[in-house]
């Protein structure tokens, strides 16, 4: 059974389509199998008279005679209406151009479509700013872009049914609350399902249809082999697949960076290794974390491109990736990681679903390390956060332990810059002084 999931990417659609009036159109990017195609046409039938959702990857041989002589606009509608059988109206209709970078003659073609007037347009696609996409084409400055991500939390809950309990965790937040044990485990147990099915939405339909996490497992799987096939297109040689699928492993090694050539068995050169994060970053399947050189307002001024972590920027497709080395991930694994029962560190699980989650409220992601006093060692914060004009460090814990010498270290070092402290761990809400140990859970609310 198909579903159509509540998305909040809907809400800054229906702004668009209010404050902007056909004046641009609509831009939705981001990975494939997040749900762009079924989001722009969930928004067209319920905020039109009518549309066409024009698909570039599956295009009937009409289409592409009429992109051919798209500059004869009247001529273009015309074909268009014919070849999907669907009655235009002016103002009261919009074309859907779905998988645009398969077409970038029609991108640029954006220009004069949203000049003339007539209807509103939504452009969706992956791998937008890659090289052969963009090719001998103006990139049109008539385009409002939306990032769209996989399912958050809170949408997780939604799409199982349950539409309050975020709501309430956040009251919790905004008061400074405590939930109790009792609930804060249940939350725990909830928000550890959502880890391990994660937010592509064939993935949570499967859950829905079968309660089967063996299931879901084989959906995330074939969801992985078409981003490994995608950068073999992208990247002949190997290295982005490669650099992709390394991800768990080298997040396990807790190493303070990712080491490249020890994936690719040698030193690629800065321009290569650049085009092909560049890739990477642009299909939007993986979140990179840049090291901050001075923690503070500004970061992205000063940090430093050669030093970065990479997690993947849906959670539920980690845990696979991660136990990739089986045919399926058995039944057995599932149950205990949502036990918190394997029997291994799954501290990287945890960050990955941090970092997944700040992008997801529209959060760049920065870390910091820094020698300890001996030079033998170093402290490191996972994530810094902008909050206003201080900065808020943020480390995450797989268990309950409220060590945070690291934490204590960088507040210290930097004292004057700092707003609020954030352990992430996963027991029960607690604030001491300016620092919160807030239950993993709670981590949608720091916006």
């Amino acid at each position: 059974m198909e579903r159509i999931f509540k998305r909040k990417i809907y809400e800054w659609m229906l702004e668009w389509k209010s404050t902007r009036n056909g004046s641009t159109s609509l831009l939705i990017k981001g990975a494939r199998r997040i749900g762009k195609s079924t989001i722009a046409e969930e928004f067209a039938r319920n905020e039109y008279e009518s549309y066409i959702a024009v698909d570039f990857a599956n295009a009937p041989v009409a289409l592409w005679e009429a992109i051919d002589n798209i500059s004869d606009l009247n001529n273009f509608f015309l074909q268009l209406q014919f070849i999907y059988n669907v009655k235009l109206t002016e103002r009261k209709s919009v074309i859907i151009f779905d998988e645009i970078q398969k077409c970038p003659r029609a991108r640029q073609a954006i220009k004069y479509l949203v000049k003339d007037g007539r209807y509103d347009y939504i452009e969706t696609g992956s791998l937008l700013s890659i090289r052969k996409n963009t090719k001998d084409i103006v990139i049109p400055s008539e385009e409002t872009r939306l990032s769209m991500y996989p399912m958050d939390y809170e949408e997780f809950q939604w799409a199982i049914g349950n539409d309050v309990g975020t709501e309430l965790i956040q009251t919790a937040f905004d008061g400074h609350k405590s939930l109790g044990d009792n609930i804060a485990r249940k939350c725990m147990r909830d928000f550890r399902l959502y880890m391990l099915i994660g937010g592509m939405p064939q993935a949570v339909n499967r859950y829905l249809d079968t309660n089967n996490l063996s299931e879901v497992d084989k959906v995330k799987r074939e969801i992985l082999e078409l981003y490994l096939d995608d950068f073999e297109k992208i990247d002949s040689s190997g290295r982005a697949a490669a650099l992709f699928r390394s991800i768990p492993s080298q997040l396990a090694l807790n190493r303070s960076r990712y080491q490249t050539t020890a994936v690719l068995g040698k030193k690629e050169s800065e321009e290569t290794l650049t085009e092909v994060l560049k890739a990477l970053e642009d299909s939007m399947t993986v979140n990179i974390c840049n090291h901050a050189n001075d923690p503070g307002v500004g970061m992205p001024m000063r940090m430093d491109y050669s030093r970065y972590k990479m997690y993947l920027a849906d959670t539920g497709l980690f845990v696979t990736l991660a136990f990739w080395d089986k045919s399926v991930t058995e039944n057995l694994i599932y149950q205990k990681l949502l036990s918190d029962k394997l029997a291994r560190d799954i501290g990287y699980v945890y960050e990955n679903i941090v970092a997944q989650t700040l992008v997801a409220n529209g959060n760049r992601l920065f870390y910091y390390t820094w020698p300890t006093p001996s030079g033998k060692h170093y402290f490191e914060i996972d994530f810094l956060l902008s909050s206003g004009s201080k900065i808020s460090p943020v480390e995450v814990k797989s268990s309950g332990y409220k060590t945070h010498v690291s934490l204590d270290a960088f507040r210290e070092k930097f004292s004057e810059r700092i707003s609020e402290s954030y352990l992430i761990y996963t027991k029960d809400y607690r604030r001491e002084g300016m620092l919160t140990y807030l239950p993993a859970f709670m981590t949608f609310c720091l916006r």
